[in-house]
């Protein structure tokens, strides 16, 4: 099998259908298709960006009709959480709408929410897609998850999830309590691994807050320090220390076949993270461009066949 695997979306539906005719896909019959490939979606369609829906809708007609396939993301997760009510807490929902959380929570949110919001069916049909999305797949040659592959998470979460790793609505209520196991392993899987940074360290994130906490490179089995797996800017992460980190949960990766993630709002040239692993998400709800891969089952990945647009 040929996969294009396509990184994060967040509502650019024009680089997305551009995207697609530059990969060979062609619309018909209600959707873009390939004679010969299958799209991969790592998940994020919503939040930031001006075409919330139609992202979501593209990608939800190849679905359907057997042309891509696609994982669930952070933003998805968040979006389910945001529209379903909490079953203790009367009025209160498993995303909190309330007090300065909810607030900032909104903000996040609020491209989405502004097409959707008052379109109550709508949303609620959207919803009951994103919860068909699978966490992560595991496929001949091939895998993807949104952020994070971890095994020693995937054997916890996989008694509790269907049997195609989706998410229940049981599960979707423990995995938003913070401290349960369904929360950590869900968070690390689509929002990736997360340690304390050495005492007075700290960096402005992509929205210019400031944070003491750092996601790490957990796709680089060999390294073990702050200095090397810190996923920061160059010049913040070089003065780090080159001191193990304290806490590493890391289920090193083996390596067996490719992995595809997005996520991480890289910049630059598309290129592989590890000969097999790459980051297919350049920041396209930033200015980035939206980037896909080509894989036609190579057991090594080759930085030749990224491609970009936008």
């Amino acid at each position: 099998m040929a996969y294009d695997v396509i990184g994060d979306i967040h509502g650019q539906a024009d680089k997305l259908h551009t995207l697609l005719i530059e990969l060979g896909y062609r619309e018909t019959r209600g959707a873009f298709r390939h004679p010969e490939r299958t799209a991969i979606f790592v998940g994020d369609f919503i939040d930031r960006g001006p075409r919330q829906v139609d992202s979501v809708m593209t990608a939800r007609r190849m679905v359907d009709a057997g042309s891509a396939q696609a994982v669930m993301g952070n933003h998805e997760f968040n979006a389910i959480a945001w529209h379903t009510q909490d079953p203790v807490h009367d009025g209160e929902h498993l995303r909190r709408r309330t007090g300065a959380k909810g607030e900032t929570n909104r903000k996040q949110h609020a491209a989405f929410l502004r097409e959707v919001e008052h379109k109550p069916q709508l949303h609620k049909e959207i919803m009951e897609w994103f919860m068909t999305l699978p966490l992560w797949l595991e496929l001949p040659g091939v895998r993807v998850v949104h952020a994070c592959w971890h095994g020693g998470y995937m054997k916890k979460l996989s008694p509790h999830l269907t049997a195609h790793n989706q998410l229940t609505p049981e599960l979707m209520v423990s995995a938003s309590r913070s401290g349960r196991m369904e929360f950590l392993t869900v968070e690390g899987l689509t929002k990736g691994l997360e340690v304390e940074l050495p005492d007075g360290h700290s960096f402005l994130d992509k929205d210019e807050h400031v944070r003491h906490n750092v996601r790490i490179r957990w796709w680089e089995s060999q390294a073990s320090t702050y200095r090397d797996l810190a996923l920061m800017p160059d010049e913040i992460r070089e003065r780090l220390p080159a001191i193990p980190l304290d806490t590493d949960s890391r289920t090193p990766y083996d390596n067996a076949k490719p992995v595809f993630f997005g996520h991480y709002w890289m910049t630059g040239k598309p290129k592989m993270q590890t000969p097999t692993a790459a980051c297919v998400d350049y920041s396209a709800a930033k200015d980035g461009p939206l980037v896909a891969y080509r894989w036609d089952g190579e057991p090594t990945l080759d930085n030749s066949k990224f491609l970009s647009v936008g």
